[in-house]
């Protein structure tokens, strides 16, 4: 059976696996899917990540999760462009999300990035998801 929407995928094992108390997720391997996985490091949403290859082409990510006093510390965590509706933003038109507290993921021609630096790079791009 074939996934329609990968990413979207990952992010629901990382939202179901803090509900659960989890300390680590696991989740199929792709560059997208490290690329946002490396923003989520730098922002500090999750402790690291590791890529395990599990036979030739064939590659599995392990998430480890991030808790502050036993509460997660991804509080919420959208999917906002999905396969049948894809969302995009000019970097002036990008709102913050809970007012800075939070932020967004894009996809721009300079590589996955948070709101942020694609404010300082001055670039805009695919809107990938919401992290607060």
């Amino acid at each position: 059976m074939s996934m329609t929407d990968p990413l979207g995928d990952m992010l629901t094992r990382i939202r179901n696996g803090q509900q659960a108390g989890l300390t680590t997720v696991t989740s199929p391997a792709s560059k997208l899917r490290e690329r946002v996985l490396d923003v989520l490091q730098q922002e500090g949403f999750i402790r690291g990540y590791s890529v395990t290859e599990l036979r030739s082409g064939i590659s599995e990510i392990t998430i480890e999760l991030k808790y502050q006093e036993g509460t997660p510390v991804i509080r919420e965590i959208q999917r906002v462009s999905r396969p049948g509706r894809r969302v995009y933003s000019k970097i002036r038109d990008l709102r913050q999300v809970y007012g800075g507290l939070g932020i967004a993921i894009l996809s721009t021609p300079k590589g996955v990035l948070s709101d942020n630096t694609a404010r300082v790079e001055n670039v805009g791009g695919e809107v990938l998801c919401h992290v607060f």
